[in-house]
């Protein structure tokens, strides 16, 4: 049989399906490239550099490749164990006053008891929903880093602005002076000094 006329149409096939096969290899290294270079080209290599500082310690100020984002808080948390740690949510853990008052609800029905059973008992649900948001937000001792940086960014890039704008009127100076210094020459060459011979 000769070549290319085997069943499934041999070489030629193999050879188209290898070509397709390059082709979306190759696409979707170039889709890659393409979607990673502007996460690249926005993102500056800035260190963050993530401090929790007590009483009244001095924050460290930033830096030109650094950002320093500092946590205040109250000298007498300085030796503790971090809330993180400190806080469990074992209900052996937990005071008698808040298991007791878990205990008065148990068989609270009605109005504003967040409960199927009786008239109006669905519109507790809002209020238990607010005060257990409420207490995780009390119990919670995680320092919020993230907005943090944001602030530090913001403040960085706010001044961005006014330094474009600055370096943009130096520049605006320098090429008025550069002008004036030619067209000043330019008339010099033009204007007959009383020395020049007159031809």
């Amino acid at each position: 049989m000769p070549l290319g006329r085997e069943k499934g149409g041999g070489v030629f096939r193999h050879g188209v399906e290898m070509m397709k096969r390059l082709i979306a290899v190759g696409f979707s290294a170039l889709t890659l490239a393409a979607w990673a270079a502007p996460a690249a080209a926005q993102d500056q290599d800035y260190k963050v550099n993530q401090l929790i500082i007590y009483g009244d310690d001095a924050c460290p100020q930033s830096t030109a490749g650094e950002i320093t984002v500092c946590a205040r808080k109250a000298e007498n948390e300085r030796y503790r164990i971090p809330e993180d740690l400190r806080l469990s949510g074992d209900p052996a853990n937990k005071a008698w006053t808040e298991r007791v008052l878990a205990y008065e609800t148990v068989g609270a029905t009605g109005t504003n008891s967040c409960s199927p059973v009786g008239m109006g008992g669905e519109f507790g649900c809002t209020q238990k929903l607010l005060a257990a948001a409420r207490g995780e937000a009390k119990e919670s001792g995680a320092d919020r880093f993230g907005e943090l940086i944001a602030k530090a960014r913001e403040e960085r890039l706010s001044t961005v602005d006014a330094d474009a704008a600055e370096e943009q009127g130096r520049v605006e100076q320098l090429e008025k002076e550069h002008e004036e210094r030619k067209a000043a020459e330019a008339a010099a060459g033009t204007v007959e000094s009383p020395d020049d011979p007159v031809q």
